[in-house]
């Protein structure tokens, strides 16, 4: 066996065991107890990560806010527009099959069928970015991504999305809005 079969060899080693770890989490998760116990918050952070919460949120800065508010809003709204453009392409190029699902009632017609990335994580972070260094504040800066990762998780806990769907678009939207701010920045100010 030559160097090349040898490197694959391992690589695919490496692949199937990370998605075995994927699989045995999102087992885990959706099945733990104490996850259990806070299930009406992780039900209603799905759903509140649909969109409500940040469009909410904007919607307040909006009537209520200062012109530099209503600024940094367009900021997030441009931000939220990439990254929705980014992770929709790459579950095109991955079309990974979402988890098996129990299908609630409410939640039974998705927009899409593939579940790598997380639309929900990736949006999420990626607005926690923008919100963080437009609010420079420790308190709001600890409260967006407790929502960010409360509304992350719950996607694994309703095996919606595998663990590592929701870890990779944690960082793609994080990664996008690293970079995109700054070019936002300059056209809005």
């Amino acid at each position: 066996m030559g160097l090349w079969a040898r490197a694959i060899t391992v690589i695919d080693s490496l692949l199937d065991g990370l998605l075995r770890w994927d699989e045995r989490m999102l087992e885990a998760i959706s099945e733990s107890s104490s996850l259990n116990k806070m299930s009406t918050l992780l039900i209603s952070a799905t759903y509140m990560g649909d969109g409500y919460l940040w469009g909410g949120l904007a919607l307040g800065l909006i009537l209520f806010g200062r012109p530099i508010d209503r600024s940094y809003v367009v900021l997030g709204v441009g931000t939220m527009i990439v990254s929705i453009a980014i992770f929709r392409m790459f579950k095109t190029f991955f079309a990974r099959p979402r988890p098996i699902l129990v299908v609630s009632p409410l939640r039974s017609r998705f927009l899409d069928s593939y579940s790598f990335p997380s639309g929900h994580a990736t949006t999420s972070f990626a607005l926690a970015w923008v919100i963080s260094v437009c609010y420079p504040h420790l308190w709001v800066q600890v409260i967006i991504y407790l929502a960010a990762i409360v509304i992350s998780l719950s996607r694994v806990y309703m095996r919606e999305h595998y663990p590592l769907d929701v870890i990779c678009g944690a960082l793609l939207g994080t990664f996008t809005s690293i970079y995109l701010l700054p070019l936002l920045q300059r056209v809005v100010f």
